[in-house]
């Protein structure tokens, strides 16, 4: 279940990892629609951190790492990284299993690592409060 594309030989395209997802395709076309359109951010279909992540797309706003998302059957994840202070000023507006990954993250510098699985709008809206927050956006959450 939610397995990855780990198949490193043959690069996805965009619309194979939109199949890719299933259920969740409209969803991962939406948010990367998004922080291409709204926020201007570059991306990348790569594969990257070793053979177990497998193919994502990777967005950047000029060289400052935003975020990867990951095509999953069925699903995708959201991986990035915030400070404390980003996560904590949103916190209280995010779904219990959101708030429970930052609880787990993985610890880096004065911050960590989230990997955010997205099933649902619940999950999708809890990620683009995440990401608005790492954009330095003023919107409500």
């Amino acid at each position: 279940m939610y397995e990855r594309m780990l198949e490193r030989q043959t690069p996805p395209t965009y619309e194979d990892m939109i199949l890719y997802c299933g259920g969740a395709g409209t969803l991962f076309q939406e948010l990367n629609r998004m922080l291409r359109a709204e926020f201007h951010t570059q991306t990348l279909i790569r594969f990257p951190y070793g053979k177990k992540y497998g193919w994502g797309v990777k967005h950047c706003k000029k060289s400052r790492y935003i975020c990867d998302i990951f095509a999953e059957a069925g699903a995708f994840t959201v991986m990035l990284r915030m400070t404390n202070r980003q996560f904590e000023s949103v916190y209280d507006k995010l779904s219990e299993s959101t708030q429970r990954e930052i609880d787990g993250k993985y610890p880096c510098g004065d911050g960590g690592w989230i990997h955010l699985r997205i099933l649902n709008r619940v999950q999708f809206d809890d990620a683009i409060g995440l990401l608005l927050v790492k954009l330095g956006e003023k919107r409500p959450v």
